[in-house]
This record gives structure tokens, sequence and C-alpha cells, in this order.
């Protein structure tokens, strides 16, 4: 009934807007030439208020939706032209128009009383805040979702025309660089004026054009004039109640910028679920390095120890409790120089309460686990950043991150599997400890001699030290390890690992331009890799003594090195509406390992083709295609042959003899955005081939497995497929409709047989969505999931609904609905759960202080349902998340 009442709403607000009339017409120049991407604006004469803009399409046209029998003037500015304005009275009907401007004043040059919603000035996007605002809206998030052509994601993360934005800036000054979730969730919306999109975006200025940047966005904001030279932001504290356990969150934000520097400093202590950073933010935050090795055409990668401590965002887990704090500064200490940097300290406790049903394809054994697990994470994170630039033809720029964490899990399960219809049940308790340190430091100059050479020196220097601790104690044995002492009541079997790794990467470019229309850029360049791993498994016995299993197949003392020097080739040349650049890398490879002592040493040399075209078929549309040669390389956690104790029903085995995968992939990517309706459109299609790839050799021994990775000559294949139309219209609506599909096919040995695996996910959402000034608005969508892994189908339809609603000049109500219908397709797993999260806020206009009343899990549902699907098993999983939560908040705006 509420879905009805939805639909029936929204389709009601629909027809009563559709009243208005039309009025659409063409803007050309004095030779009848269509004049794309002209602002055209609609000013009531009566009421003073614009109420309706577009932008000119391709061909010049536009289409206003006005109000009938009322006056207008109608203002049209285009860039190099005479801005021009004509009166306008509209009757009932539709009306045409064709307007001719003249060459002349720049629109720089003219006053315009009112704001374009939206404009474009070369590759620039801007966003006047205000103008979609609805008064419900609390921070950056809420304000970017209402944007055309912008989406922000459940973790925070901004897609611009289906492109992720690699850099959010605030005033042109880095926000915490290396991720947008803190910008997006701590930012207030009402210090937001502008919001620019940055397409093409590339931070070295001389590097412009001479690259392809053309995948690359960047979001800068703009804030409004009585927040700069001012400390803004807000002190949000609240308390549970309704409920037994006492709750709370304290949310602090201060702001403050100024063109000589700025300085953001965000806390947040709660036990409601509130996770400022997950473990999975931690793990990919990158500190806005850059992949600098991608042209270069060979992979190698550094692979983390961790043990697979689990992670989970949001509230979804019985307990959390977080403390939170980061600051982020930057500092003008001359106009050539600048610094900017931030540090970030996170600590949280965590309860998870799981059951889970998981099926082994090769054996058909079924397992089913309930577990409990605590955990404590410290998480730590810090950036420095350097750049000087004394004139436009020289720039300096140094950054070193560092990460720091200290990560615990103490996990108690209970595991039952069948097999020959003996079931067999037993205790098992699990212990994890981990402290990894990395530093990545980044050092980069950029010399322009002339209008025809520059120079690109780049080079990264990754430092690593990891320390995994993993302890097991079971009641039946797992494995047969060489020294191992039997028939005791419990099985306590622990590992220490230690690897720690030191990788340079060093490349010279040199760019010169042929025409200037084309250039050719030739790459020196080399990584350089050194590991070490040490391991060791040893067992404590019912007395309490220590066993050290000795065998020499139970400790590993590695040391691998690795060396790629390369030089590459690049030749870009635009011609009509097309770029191409087509390239190669001529690779030396040195790789030695060893181990056991002995040496194992690998050399050769291999050419890497790829290629790049862009056809702009108008100026904001266009088609897109990649190809790379790429070599993989592993790094040394496959090479060591010890037994490396993975799980506590899982053993591995490196592979000393490992030779590189070679992956051929291909992409195709089309993107539209038309201005006249806000119609947005990408899609993209990828297709890769891994030959020679690290594949496992697998052995099953009722649920425990033993793992060997090896060189497959079967191919691994990959499809990869997504798109999304959206569009305005009627100025106040928006819909939009994506797909994504992955398809994939892996093939492993399993207990000496090659299995070939295959899966297919699919993902579909549709939404529309309303965008009042003094009426409720919603938002109402259907998204539909389907899991097909290895021939088992798992199902997901969820509808969504969300309604704010800004009244009274004080109030802003806020609710959001999920429907969960999670099932399988023989029916033997189904269940339906929903959500619904509520808050009514009450501000006085102009008052500082906000009271907020907000309900989390209204419905109070209990548990949530996922699953999951790797190369040898499917799992299905059920976890206890948070219950209902009712809370009182006060904020005081600075």
């Amino acid at each position: 009934m509420k879905k009805i009442l939805f639909l029936a709403f929204f389709f009601l607000s629909l027809y009563s807007y559709s009243q208005n009339i039309r009025f659409e017409g063409l803007i050309t120049d004095s030779n009848a030439v269509g004049l794309e991407m002209a602002n055209v604006m609609a000013v009531n004469q009566g009421t003073k208020a614009m109420d309706s803009y577009a932008i000119t399409n391709d061909k010049g046209k536009f289409l206003l939706s006005l109000k009938p029998n009322a006056t207008y003037k109608i203002k049209v500015s285009y860039i190099g032209y005479q801005a021009k304005e004509i009166d306008l009275v509209t009757q009932s009907e539709n009306m045409i128009q064709t307007i001719v401007l003249q060459e002349g004043v720049d629109l720089d040059q003219v006053e315009i009383v009112h704001e374009m919603p939206v404009s474009i000035k070369g590759d620039t996007i801007v966003y006047n805040a205000d103008s979609f605002k609805t008064g419900t809206e609390r921070k950056l998030e809420d304000v970017l979702k209402k944007l055309p052509g912008v989406e922000v994601n459940a973790d925070g993360e901004i897609e611009v025309e289906g492109k992720k934005v690699q850099k959010l800036m605030v005033e042109g000054k880095d926000f915490f660089d290396g991720d947008t979730k803190l910008g997006v969730k701590n930012i207030p919306a009402d210090a937001v004026d502008k919001v620019q999109v940055l397409r093409n975006y590339n931070e070295v200025g001389a590097l412009k054009g001479l690259e392809n940047n053309e995948e690359n966005v960047a979001m800068n904001i703009k804030l409004k004039d009585g927040k700069k030279n001012f400390w803004f932001g807000d002190m949000n504290a609240g308390i549970g109640v309704g409920h037994e356990d006492s709750r709370y969150v304290v949310n602090p934000k201060l702001f403050y910028y100024n063109p000589k520097y700025s300085i953001n400093v965000i806390a947040n202590f709660n036990n409601i679920g509130e996770l400022p950073l997950t473990i999975q933010d931690y793990f990919k935050f990158t500190g806005g390095f850059r992949g600098m090795m991608q042209k270069g055409g060979s992979s190698f990668n550094v692979s983390s120890n961790d043990l697979g401590i689990a992670m989970l965002r949001n509230n979804r887990a019985k307990e959390i409790e977080t403390q939170f704090g980061a600051t982020n500064f930057s500092y003008n200490v001359t106009k050539e120089w600048s610094l900017s940097g931030f540090a970030i300290l996170s600590s949280s406790e965590t309860d998870l309460e799981t059951k889970s049903r998981s099926t082994i394809l090769e054996t058909g054994v079924r397992q089913q686990n309930e577990e409990i697990a605590h955990q404590k994470s410290n998480l730590g994170l810090f950036k420095f950043s350097s750049s000087y630039k004394p004139n436009t033809k020289l720039q300096f720029d140094y950054d070193v991150l560092m990460k720091q964490s200290k990560q615990d899990e103490n996990n108690n399960l209970l595991r039952e599997y069948t097999v020959n219809d003996i079931t067999t049940a037993e205790d098992i308790y699990t212990t994890k400890k981990q402290n990894p340190t990395s530093i990545n430091q980044n050092a980069s100059l950029y010399y322009t001699l002339d209008d025809k050479n520059v120079f690109a020196f780049e080079a990264q220097h990754l430092y690593q030290d990891e320390d995994p601790f993993y302890n097991a104690n079971l009641l039946n044995q797992p494995f047969a390890l060489s020294g191992y002492v039997e028939n005791q009541n419990r099985n306590d079997l622990s590992q220490s690992r230690f690897v720690k790794t030191n990788k340079l990467d060093a490349k010279l470019d040199y760019y010169y331009m042929l025409t200037p229309k084309s250039n050719i850029n030739v790459t020196l360049g080399n990584t350089n890799s050194h590991q070490n791993f040490n391991s060791s498994i040893f067992q404590i016995l019912d007395n309490g003594t220590r066993n050290d299993l000795e065998a020499p197949e139970n400790n590993n003392k590695v040391r691998y090195d690795f060396n790629d020097a390369f030089i590459g080739l690049h030749y870009k040349f635009l011609t009509g509406k097309f770029t191409f650049t087509p390239g190669f890398s001529m690779h030396s490879y040195q790789m030695n390992n060893e181990q056991l002592g002995t040496s194992y040493k690998q050399d050769f040399f291999k050419l890497l083709p790829d290629f790049y075209a862009l056809y702009q078929i108008k100026k904001s549309e266009t088609l897109t295609y990649n190809f790379a040669l790429t070599n993989t390389f592993t790094d040394i956690n496959n090479l060591a042959m010890g037994n490396v104790l993975s799980g506590y029903s899982s053993l591995y085995n490196g592979n000393r003899f490992l030779e590189n995968s070679t992956s051929q992939v291909h992409s195709l990517r089309y993107f539209k955005y038309n201005m006249y309706n806000f119609e947005n459109i990408f899609a993209n299609i990828s297709y890769s081939k891994a030959t020679d790839a690290v594949k496992s050799r697998i052995v099953f021994e009722n649920v425990n497995q033993t793992l060997t990775p090896y060189n497959s000559n079967l191919a691994d294949e990959t499809i990869n497929a997504n798109g999304a139309y959206g569009r305005s219209f009627l100025r106040d609506y928006k819909a939009s409709a994506g797909v994504g599909l992955n398809w994939s096919k892996f093939n492993n040995i399993q207990n000496g047989s090659v299995r070939t695996q295959e899966s297919f996910m699919q993902n579909y959402t549709l939404k529309a969505a309303t965008n009042y000034k003094s009426l409720p608005n919603l938002e109402i969508g259907y998204n539909f999931m389907v899991n097909d892994y290895a021939g088992s189908k798992f199902y997901t339809d969820k509808p969504f609904a969300k309604l704010d609603y800004y009244f009274l000049d004080s109030f802003s109500f806020v609710a959001e609905y999920e429907f969960y219908h999670y099932y399988n397709s023989s029916k033997t797993v189904e269940n339906e759960y929903d959500f619904l999260d509520a808050s009514l806020i009450y501000q006085k206009k102009d008052s500082k202080f906000e009271y907020k009343i907000s309900a989390t899990n209204l419905l109070d549902t209990k548990t949530l349902n996922d699953d999951s699907f790797n190369q040898y098993r499917t799992t299905t999983s059920q976890y206890r998340i948070q219950p209902r939560y009712l809370m009182l908040s006060l904020k005081y705006n600075l």
C-alpha cells in the first residue's frame, strides 16, 4: 500500500506540473548556425524569480517550461557574443522562437542578475548549489545527489558521467586527498556555493594535452562568501532514548579557509554504527598516489598479508563503537611553494554474529557455521605534501604517505558438516593479530624547456612491513604436518609471518611536440623490488608446552628480487574528430628467489603494445577505445614453498617456479551529455583474457583444503559491461536506469582434475525523483540483482523510496525505506527484511541551534543476508545487525 501511495503522489505531482506550457526555440549566430551550450533563462516579471533555464544542445535548440498567461524576460548569453534579452508573454499554447546573437561583448563583461543553475566553460561544469537545494540538505552528499549527472554511492564515492571522481578539493585545496568519503559525509551543505566538475583533469599543467586524461575527473567545492576567512562548521551531540542500552554520538566538525591556508578538523565518537572510516576505506585509501607505471605495460602487484579480518560498513554489525579524529591542512608558504597534508586516527570495536552455509563445488560437501567474533582496530593515516612552482616551466612535488594499523580478532565458531552420511560437529577458536606498516614516498619533477620540449621525472618508493599472527584451536586435527604431536585433546596451531617489501619505481618521460596536434613520448623506466618472507608454525600441546614444527616444509625463509627495465614509445596525434595514441614498451626482466639453500633465476625480454583511440563525435559525445597487453608478475607470497596456515581449514604452499601471466584488455566506452534536457548516457564494455595465469591446484580432504599455485595453460576470461541513462524533465523531475553485468570464467585443478567455473552477475536499477522547492520530494526506485555462481542462482529484489520535506520554514523531515527479498533458485533460501530510517529536524531561520529526533532501523530488523562466491565454493550468510535506535540530538552551527 505504501508503494502505491508513493507512486500516486509522484504521478499526481507530475500531472499538476505538466499544466505548464513549452517554450522551445533555436539560438543561432548571424549566419543561422546553431550555438551549442548557450545559456537561456526565463525570469518571471511578476515574481522576479527565474522560473526556468536551459543550455542549448549541439544544434542550438533549447526548451523551457513556463507558466501560462505570464510575462517573462528571456535572457540569452554566449561567450564571445552580445547578451540578448527579449520580452515574452505566454498564453495557454506552446510557443516556438528563433533568437539570433551578434558577435561582440564577451559574457564576462555582462552583468547577469540571475545565475544559471548549470553552466559549462570548456572542460568544467559548474553547478549553482542553491538552485538544487530544497532545505533538507545537511551535508555535501545531499547536495550532490540532486545534481544532474552526479551520483554518490553508499561508500561515499562520487561518479560523474559514469566516471569516478578521483580528487575532491575545497577552494582549490585538497580535502583528504585520495578519498571523497570524508568530504561528502562531513562538509556542511549550507557552506556550498558552487560545485565545479573538472573533466580531463591533470594535476600537472605542463602535461595537459600531452597525455590522454579523458577518464580523469576531479571536483572542486566553492564556498559561500560568508564561509571564507571565518571558522565554520558545527558541533553535534546526541543520546539514545527509549531502549535499555545507552547510545551516544558526538560529532564536531570545524573548517577554516582563506587564500593563505586552510584547516579542517573532524571528530566522531559513537556507538550507533557510524563509521567515518571503515577498514575497507583504510586499505584502499591512496592518499592521491597515482599508478605512475601504468603506461609501462608491466604489473608487479605487492599483495597484502592481511588475515581476512571481516570488513563491514556502516551499522551492519551486531555492535560497533568508534572513536575517530582527522585533520587536514594546506599552507601557501609563498606564492610559489605550498604545503598540505592530513592525519587520520580511528579506533573501533566490533561484535559480529554470523550464520553461514557453504558448498564446496568440487566435492559437494556442505558446511554450516555459527560464528561470534570480536574485533579491535586501530588505524592511522598520515600524509605530507610539498609542491614548488617557481614559474610556469618548472614544478617539483614531494609526497609521503604512512599507514599504520593494529588489528585483533577473536572468533568462536561452531562448524558442522556431513560426509558419507556422517555428520561432524566441532567448536573452533581462532585469534588473528596484525600490525602492518607502509610508507609510500613520491618525488616528481616537471620541466618545460620550450613550446616543443617537455620533461617529466617521477620516482615512487614503497616500504611495507607486515607481521600477521594466526592461531586456530580445533577439536579435530586439520592437516598432517611433519613433527606434529597427535592424539591431543585439542589441536592448537599457530603461525607467525614476517614480510618486508622495498619497491622503487622510477621513470623519465620526454615529450616532443611535432605539430600543434601531435607529439612523441619517449619513456625510460625501471621497477626494482626486494622482498623477504619468514614464517614458522608451532603447536601448543595439552600440557602447555610449545612444539616448534622445525621441518623445512613448515618454515619459510625466502628472499626475492625483481627488476624490470623498459623503454616506451608513444605517438599521439589528432586528425579531424579523432585522437590516436599507438605505442609500445620493450622490457628486460630479471627475477631471483632464494630459499631452501638454492637460487632460482629468470630473465627474458618482452615487447608490449598498447593503443588508444578517441572519437569526439560532438562536444559532449565521445567514443573511446583502449587496448593494452600487460605482463603481470606475482610477489613473494606465492613463491614461498613452505606451509602457510591461511585458515583453520586451509593450508597454502607456494611455487618458486611461477612465471608471469600475460593479459590482453580491450575496452570500449561511449558517453553523451545533452544539456538540452540534461540527458546523460554512458556505456562501457571491457574484455580481458589472461594466459598463463597464476591459478591454484587444490586438494580437498572433507572440508579442509591445501592449495598450491601454478601457471595454467587454460585462459581465464572476463567480460564487464555497464551503462546508464538519465535525464531531467520539466525542471523538477529526473529519472535514470542503470545496468551492470559481469561474466567470468576461471580454471583450476581440483583434486587432480581441471575444473572450469563460470559466474554471471547482473544488477539492474530504475530510479525517479522530484526536486520541488516547496512541496514534499520523493525518490522511488527498484534494484534487481542476480548472482549466478557455478549454477547456483541467488536473487535480490530491492524496491526503495526516500521522502524529504522542508516545511514551515523551520522543519525538515526525511524518511528512507528499503525492502529486500532475498532467495535462491531452488527456494531453499528465502528471506524478506526491510529498513526504515527517519528524522525530524527543527531549526529556525538564522538560528545557530538545530534540534533533531531520528530513528534508525525503525522496523527493528534483526538480520541481513549475503552471498559470495570464489572459485572453489559458494556461501550464503546471515548476520545480526544493530537494533532500533531513537536518538535526540542538538547541533550548534558556528
